[in-house]
């Protein structure tokens, strides 16, 4: 197989096709610790793309509680256990973050989906991609386990006792909302295991699609994807996924003039917990700095937000900004060796995080810059042992065409009504 390069794992890799990086790469932020599971997201996708007909289980975008929860039903557990049982005592990191993008997080010494034998096939090159189809049941309950914490020693999966805290954490029992979607990856699985090549990543934003015209149905998408966000039609007898609202991405909606709109699920989330973006990318994927883009800030100079699983070398354009109260050792096994520092870095903003923060769901179009105007200071005090500062900054948010979208302050303004309209609005 070709050799090309992983920035998520540190080290080159094997995959099925040549490196063909995109002009631009459709890529997310989202930061859990805002997310209050109101599944508003969730149901925004439905209503817009799989309401019909044969689509009733199917859920593009779903949010699902952790430690247990998971649409289908252990998803990564499932994954997981097959690459360590692939690489017994292997899947470790190593080495130091580099600061030039090309190895953030240090080396994975271990072994990803495309590195290990297994049985799913792409036409004439059998043993592409490390798969499993879940059973039927998994996919009966896209909420199972919702608002369920982990709250003592259980088994089979006994998480927070005895384990390293994340901060300040006082308590044992913890559960986290985690919003999923396609990830669009640099180096997608379905596409890599599909036979009849029915699956493509565009050269324009990089987004991942599905030629129904070509699609046989044979389920290897569903099989290979480690995140199984690629589902099959039973009526149709072809397979699906999210397609990034790509019309809007294009800027094809009439309500921005011209201008990319993020989709449909990031739009429509009350919690203010999303962002999402067009990052530029060089040949070897590896992000081209851009240092006033708020995805390419959050990921590379902030170093808060970071990538699902990224050992399973998929190279995910979907990024987390960790939750704060969760055991370490879990949050590692789910992002990757930066989540101590990613957790710190949150805990204790700088002046630069905490307005660029602000930038989460103020509009509706995608941000390409951000600038920040210097305000005075508002707040003083003391965190877990650290000085802490807040300033009344003003953040500034650019469209791809230059113009201003919006400009908000990282201190809300308080408005007092007077008492001749104290019930009224």
């Amino acid at each position: 197989m070709p050799t090309v390069y992983n920035w998520h794992l540190g080290r080159p890799m094997s995959y099925p096709y040549e490196e063909a990086a995109p002009a631009e790469q459709f890529a997310f932020v989202i930061n859990i610790n805002r997310c209050i599971g109101c599944q508003t997201c969730t149901m925004a996708c439905k209503s817009t793309w799989t309401f019909a007909k044969g689509q009733e289980h199917m859920w593009w975008t779903n949010v699902e509680t952790k430690p247990y929860g998971g649409y289908p039903q252990h998803w990564d557990v499932e994954i997981l256990g097959r690459l360590e049982q692939a690489n017994p005592g292997g899947q470790r990191w190593s080495g130091a973050p580099n600061g030039n993008g090309r190895s953030p997080y240090g080396t994975f010494d271990g072994k990803g989906v495309f590195e290990v034998p297994h049985a799913v096939a792409r036409g004439d090159q059998p043993n592409q991609v490390l798969g499993y189809l879940p059973a039927e049941e998994h996919w009966s309950a896209p909420n199972i386990y919702e608002d369920t914490p982990q709250q003592g020693p259980t088994r089979p999966m006994d998480f927070g006792q005895g384990e390293e805290l994340a901060g300040d954490r006082k308590h044992k029992a913890w559960f986290f909302y985690l919003a999923r979607l396609c990830n669009h990856c640099s180096y997608p699985a379905c596409l890599a295991a599909c036979p009849r090549t029915a699956i493509y990543k565009r050269p324009e934003d990089g987004i991942v699609l599905i030629d129904q015209k070509e699609c046989r149905g044979y389920r290897k998408c569903v099989e290979a994807c480690p995140y199984k966000k690629s589902l099959y039609r039973g009526t149709t007898r072809t397979s699906e996924k999210c397609i990034a609202c790509y019309p809007r991405v294009e800027g094809k909606d009439p309500e921005t003039g011209g201008a990319p709109m993020e989709t449909r699920c990031m739009a429509a989330c009350i919690g203010q917990v999303r962002m999402q973006g067009l990052v530029k990318v060089n040949k070897d994927t590896t992000w081209v700095e851009d240092r006033h883009n708020p995805l390419y800030y959050l990921v590379h100079v902030a170093k808060v937000a970071l990538p699902l699983y990224p050992q399973f070398g998929t190279e995910p354009n979907g990024y987390y900004i960790p939750p704060r109260w969760v055991p370490l050792p879990y949050l590692r096994q789910m992002f990757g060796p930066g989540v101590e520092q990613a957790v710190e870095r949150y805990r204790h903003p700088d002046r630069e995080l905490l307005a660029v923060l602000q930038l989460f769901r103020r509009s509706n179009q995608i941000i390409s810059r951000y600038e920040l105007k210097e305000g005075p200071k508002v707040y003083e005090t003391t965190r877990g042992g650290k000085k802490f500062e807040m300033f009344d900054d003003t953040v500034i948010a650019f469209n791809k065409h230059g113009k201003e979208i919006f400009r908000t302050q990282v201190e809300e303004p308080v408005y007092v009504r007077s008492h001749a309209h104290a019930n009224t609005i």
